[in-house]
């Protein structure tokens, strides 16, 4: 009969602990979500915005560089865990205002593939299809070119890009008749961190402080100096 009366209270306690804390970890992920930027850096300006349903997006620059990184944040403790996901990104045609290209040369085929106001993109297959059914398929340079041979008899029926070397699906695009007569079209991406590798594959930040999140680890590598998180 004790050890029943133990055991009920032992369980019961069991209970109560997993219950508080489990009630402390739902207070702290509240308190921590929000957006944030980097304080007290000069030369180094970076965002961060943890949301309620677990996601993050992170950002940092430096000089010419600009960094960006997307996934999903959790809790251990009271260290925030950032793990960038990437994901597959959305092509669309560049816009008449973001199309500033002169017709390709007769028997070219150019694409090029960017972020517009921001650069190009390399290492985007593109599979160039005619209205004969003809198919090739060329990677985009660094300068976010891609470009084929095609007869002039062919005219250019549709695009399908997908990131080099991937298992992504294709994402095909028509081409509209009066770039199919340039025989160029822009393809844009608005997301650069679905293109762009994530400069880290875990962040721990101590959010045990009440002025912020402070960056106490990167990649297994300790910061030794200290960087703060200040809630906008």
């Amino acid at each position: 009969m004790k050890k029943q009366i133990l055991l009920s209270l032992s369980l019961a306690l069991a209970l109560l602990n997993g219950a508080a804390v489990a009630a402390d970890d739902a207070a702290l992920r509240a308190k921590v979500v929000g957006t944030y930027h980097l304080q007290g850096e000069r030369e180094t300006g970076s965002g961060l915005r943890l949301t309620p349903d677990g996601r993050f997006e992170w950002s940092m620059s430096y000089g010419a560089v600009d960094q960006y990184a997307k996934g999903n944040w959790t809790l251990q403790g009271s260290h925030v865990l950032l793990e960038p996901v990437m994901a597959r990104p959305q092509f669309r045609l560049f816009t008449e205002e973001e199309s500033r290209f002169k017709p390709a040369a007769p028997g070219s085929w150019v694409a090029v593939v960017g972020v517009p106001n921001v650069g190009p993109i390399p290492d985007i297959e593109v599979q160039f299809v005619s209205r004969s059914g003809k198919t090739v398929t060329k990677a985009s340079l660094p300068n976010g070119d891609a470009e084929i041979a095609m007869p002039k008899s062919e005219i250019w029926a549709r695009a399908g890009l997908r990131r080099k070397d991937s298992k992504d699906d294709w994402q095909w695009i028509d081409i509209p008749a009066p770039l199919a007569a340039a025989r160029i079209a822009g393809f844009a991406v608005d997301d650069i961190s679905s293109v762009a590798p994530a400069p880290f594959k875990q962040m721990v930040l101590d959010a045990s402080k009440d002025e912020g999140l402070a960056w106490i680890e990167v990649d297994g590598q300790h910061i030794d100096r200290t960087l703060t998180y200040s809630r906008d």
